[in-house]
């Protein structure tokens, strides 16, 4: 059993509208693996959650794009109420390393941009352009992939 795929049917049987089946999926991963993965997110079903997922904590309003790869550990929060229009926006081939902290202001959107490298342990509360590594409490920039 993967928690990256039983997350994709919890969040395609919300878009479409399906009862009970999203709750059902979600319990699941939560118990299977302690990941807390709402179905209201919305994400690519090529998303890759390594160490199945354990300990992921994500909120709602989260966005994540293709081919992202996140380990263990990592909070994705946002000080806003589900439903609002503040979220977080993971790009495209980003990878968050384990133990990460994203944490967005309930007042405007955070962005990590594509191909984005979060290393592990970080906290982020400011956007990642696209293409850097970061690093550190909060974190900084180190350097921009080629």
């Amino acid at each position: 059993m993967n928690p990256s795929f039983l997350w994709w049917l919890s969040c395609q049987a919300y878009k479409n509208k399906i009862p009970i089946i999203p709750r059902l999926l979600k319990t699941l991963n939560f118990l299977f693996f302690h990941a807390v993965l709402p179905y209201q997110a919305e994400i690519e079903r090529d998303i890759d959650l390594q160490h199945y997922g354990l300990g992921i904590v994500i909120h709602p309003n989260v966005k994540i794009g293709h081919r992202v790869k996140i380990y263990h550990g990592v909070t994705l929060a946002t000080e806003t109420w589900i439903g609002s229009q503040y979220k977080i926006y993971i790009g495209d081939d980003v990878l968050i390393g384990s133990g990460v902290a994203v944490v967005g202001r309930g007042d405007c959107d955070l962005n990590i941009g594509d191909r984005a490298v979060v290393g592990a342990n970080a906290v982020v509360t400011h956007d990642v352009n696209e293409g850097e590594i970061v690093v550190g409490v909060p974190a900084r920039p180190i350097q921009k992939r080629s």
